[in-house]
């Protein structure tokens, strides 16, 4: 009987079904070599032989490449003192620390669930000393193909998202906001690993960077292998804040000179488009709080003011004043443009698709 390239005649066949080069190499960036794998009582003793002989052949095949020593411990050998950026970022270093340790407890828990998903859990969090790595990691395995390694994607992904601060922050805020308003997110992780629009934003947040540093094709290339792999097409130049919730988010589209506020819903297939070939800025400009619904298409530079709320399938082309609601084609507000209808309460939270929708029109199916 052969054996496979983990030493084991038994197992492991099923699990990387891939190129295994690249899972390899995304595996051991980060990765501790003292660190010891948590061990699962269900497996045998043959899988965890295998299991550690795995990061032995892993570990030190790219040590030559990439770093297995983690930034934080770099970064502690030329700071000696404490100094007032620590000081601030304290705090919200603590909350990421929680969120992330969160996710391992997950991990654990779920590789508890279904064993066979314990390699893929292990690459993908358990290998890793923090939430920027893992998502590193995850984002180049998933936009690599033939001609552009993980391994390359991974060191143009990792600096952004250890290092930057404000990048750093709108993560760990992107994370909880799909994990309070989606009802169907049954975890962190499971967000983290598996909700496109959480992977494409993401991906956008480093694109918008490069794009802002002048590196323009490095970012024109990570907004198409974005648009190829998760269905999202958000050009590099558009500005999106925090707490974002990009739900199912397949086909949604925005444009170069789009604004995104902060804690904004947006559902599938929604456009933040032009209206043809003007130049300069021409896209829309979304307020904190607006929700958006599905099939939506706002077009042109115009305004969605705080707290709005836009129905699914309209088509707006002018200003939606703040907290008033907009339906159909073309948008109208619900109660008139003198005396609109004001909500309450901010839409993208409490993700409210139909309330005093029945106002709108005495006949409504």
């Amino acid at each position: 009987m052969s054996t496979n390239i983990l030493g084991s005649p038994y197992i492991l066949k099923p699990f990387f079904p891939i190129r295994l080069s690249a899972v390899t190499m995304a595996t051991c960036v980060q990765s501790s070599r003292t660190d010891t794998p948590q061990t699962n009582p269900n497996r045998t003793q043959v899988e965890d032989d295998a299991f550690n002989n795995y990061l032995r052949q892993c570990r030190p095949m790219f040590s030559g490449l990439v770093s297995c020593v983690p930034i934080s411990e770099k970064k502690s050998k030329t700071l000696d003192t404490p100094n007032v950026l620590d000081e601030i970022c304290g705090e919200e270093d603590e909350q990421e620390d929680n969120l992330w340790q969160q996710m391992k407890i997950e991990a654990r828990s779920d590789i508890d669930r279904e064993p066979i998903l314990c390699y893929y859990y292990f690459s993908s969090i358990l290998s890793h000393d923090s939430m920027g790595s893992a998502l590193a990691n995850h984002l180049s395995m998933k936009l690599s193909d033939s001609s552009l390694p993980s391994g390359t994607l991974y060191d143009l992904f990792v600096g952004f998202l250890t290092e930057d601060q404000e990048i750093i922050i709108a993560v760990k805020d992107d994370l909880r906001a799909v994990k309070e308003r989606d009802p169907a997110c049954i975890s962190y992780v499971h967000c983290f690993l598996n909700f496109k629009g959480f992977l494409a934003c993401q991906a956008h947040r480093v694109a918008h960077k490069l794009w802002s540093q002048g590196r323009k094709i490095l970012a024109l290339l990570i907004q198409s292998r974005v648009s190829e792999v998760f269905a999202v097409d958000i050009h590099p130049g558009a500005k999106i804040g925090k707490g974002i919730l990009l739900d199912h988010a397949t086909g949604v589209v925005i444009g170069e000179t789009a604004v995104i506020g902060n804690n904004v819903s947006i559902l599938h297939n929604v456009t933040l488009g032009g209206t043809g070939k003007v130049s300069g800025d021409r896209h829309p400009k979304i307020g904190d709080g607006v929700l958006i619904g599905a099939g939506t298409c706002v077009l042109g530079n115009v305004r969605i003011e705080d707290g709005a709320k836009i129905g699914a399938g309209s088509v707006v082309l002018k200003q939606v004043p703040a907290r008033t609601t907009a339906v159909g084609n073309p948008a109208k507000l619900i109660g008139g443009k003198d005396n609109p209808i004001k909500l309450d309460k901010i839409p993208s939270l409490t993700m409210d698709h139909t309330s005093d929708i029945s106002k709108w029109s005495d006949y409504v199916i």
